[in-house]
C-alpha cells in the first residue's frame, strides 16, 4: 500500500524538479513606432523601457510557459528626427497626464519553434494616452549562449482605438495616418 501512495508523490516531485519559474528583466529596448502621413512615412524611436517577464523553464532551460509580463516605456522617450513632430506626437499621446505606455499580460501561450526559439502569444492590457485596450502581442523569443533571451515582435494599432487624434502639421495641411506599427526588440536577463 505504501508503494502505491509513494509513486504519485515521486511523480509530483519529479515534475517540480524538471521545471522552474525564473524572472528576467530589461531596462532597454529598441522600439520603433512607424506611420504614414500625406508628406512621407515617419518613425519615432525609443531605447528606454522597463520589462519584467517570468518564464517557466524546462529541465534543459527551454521556455515552456510565461506566467507574468509587464512592459512600460516613457512616452516622451519616443523621438523622431524633427522636434516639431515630437511635440505634436506628445500632444496626441497626452504625455502631460499619461507619461507612460504600458502593457500588462493577462494570459499567454508558448509554441516551440526551431533552434530553441519559442513563439509567445500574450493577451493583455495595453495603455496608451490614458486609454486601456485588450491587445494580443506576438513575439519570438530566442535563447542566447549567456542564458539571456532575445525577444522581438511587432503590432499594428489604430490611434483612434486609444482615443488619440492623429497629429497634423503645418496648420493641418500635413496629416498622419490613423494606423501605426510598433516594432520592438530587447534582451531579457536574469
Amino acid at each position: 500500500m505504501k508503494k502505491i501512495v509513494l509513486f504519485p508523490v515521486l511523480l509530483l516531485l519529479g515534475s517540480l524538479v524538471s521545471t522552474a519559474q525564473s524572472t528576467y528583466t530589461s531596462s532597454t529596448v529598441d522600439l520603433v513606432v512607424s506611420g504614414t502621413s500625406t508628406l512621407h512615412d515617419w518613425d519615432m524611436k525609443s531605447v528606454k523601457a522597463n520589462c519584467t517577464a517570468t518564464f517557466i523553464l524546462g529541465g534543459a532551460g527551454q521556455i515552456t510557459g510565461l506566467t507574468a509580463l509587464s512592459f512600460s516605456t516613457p512616452a516622451s522617450s519616443l523621438k523622431s528626427e524633427h522636434t516639431s513632430m515630437d511635440n505634436n506626437a506628445y500632444k496626441a499621446l497626452k504625455t502631460d497626464k499619461n507619461p507612460a505606455i504600458i502593457y500588462t499580460m493577462t494570459s499567454a501561450s508558448v509554441t516551440p519553434g526551431e533552434a530553441g526559439t519559442v513563439t509567445v502569444k500574450s493577451a493583455g492590457k495595453l495603455t496608451i494616452a490614458g486609454a486601456t485596450r485588450d491587445q494580443e502581442i506576438v513575439a519570438v523569443v530566442k535563447p542566447n549562449a549567456d542564458g539571456s533571451f532575445s525577444v522581438s515582435g511587432s503590432r499594428s494599432i489604430s490611434m483612434k482605438d486609444f482615443n488619440m487624434q492623429p497629429p497634423t502639421f503645418m496648420l493641418g495641411t500635413i496629416k498622419t495616418g490613423n494606423d501605426v506599427n510598433l516594432k520592438f526588440s530587447l534582451t531579457l536577463k536574469k
